[in-house]
């Protein structure tokens, strides 16, 4: 199977974020992501599975690497794991740290527009797709 056929993987929403999240796995520094399972629904689309393989794309739309998905869980947000957010290769020093970086994402007017719900929230309960990928290429050109 070419690239051109392998599904999507992006990243936050175009603009900075997205970018640093990609040069991460670029670098190597990032692999794992989380997803919440009610946007996947949301989307209709199936949770990632292990073997995997995404085209990840950047904030222009371009094709700039491949990963492969290597695990999947799906754990309640109050129970994602140090290993898990430390993966994500931003920076995070605890969970702490992670949960409210990612509720400021999941908080944001982006991801309420994209959920339909302009007072759309995550707690405890609210159930995370916590995934785990290595680089396969990164000239996907």
């Amino acid at each position: 199977m070419s690239s051109d056929d392998l599904p999507l993987a992006e990243f936050a929403f175009p603009g900075p974020l997205r970018d640093q999240l990609v040069a991460a796995i670029l670098s190597g520094g990032k692999t794992t992501t989380s997803g919440l399972v009610v946007a996947y629904e949301y989307e209709d689309e199936p949770l990632p599975r292990p073997g995997l393989r995404q085209r990840v794309i950047d904030s222009a739309g371009d094709p700039v690497a491949v990963i492969e998905t290597t695990a999947v869980r799906v754990v309640r947000l109050a129970d994602v794991d140090l290993a898990h957010a430390l993966g994500e290769g931003e920076g995070y020093r605890s969970v702490a740290d992670w949960r409210a970086g990612h509720e400021q994402f999941w908080h944001s007017a982006d991801m309420r527009q994209a959920m339909g719900d302009p007072e759309f929230t995550v707690n405890d309960d609210t159930l995370v797709m916590a995934q785990a990928f290595r680089l396969v290429d990164n000239d996907d050109g």
